[in-house]
């Protein structure tokens, strides 16, 4: 996952300056960020506080490392068990 330029102490600054009355296109041109981009940070972390911000992004991290860790037991799990198959003896004929 790309990491933000932002912090989310910042993120959540922006958000607030956009509801306390400055308009949108203000507040992207002031940190240098498109309105699509301020739009999607603000369906992700409007509403929320800081600290609050912070638990997302470490359970967010957290989620990422299980995924993870299950693709690679569940890839040498399909592996040893492709490698216990035997494949039939042919007889002798």
């Amino acid at each position: 996952m790309r990491k933000s330029r932002f912090t989310e102490e910042q993120i959540i600054g922006m958000i607030k300056e956009q509801e306390a009355g400055l308009p949108t296109a203000e507040v992207c041109r002031k940190h240098g960020l498109s309105p699509a981009t301020f739009y999607k940070l603000k369906a992700k972390y409007g509403g929320l506080e800081v600290s609050e911000a912070r638990r997302l992004r470490l359970l967010e991290e957290e989620n990422s490392k299980l995924k993870r860790l299950l693709a690679e037991w569940v890839a040498a799990r399909r592996a040893a068990q492709r490698g216990a198959v035997r494949q039939p003896r042919r007889c002798p004929t």
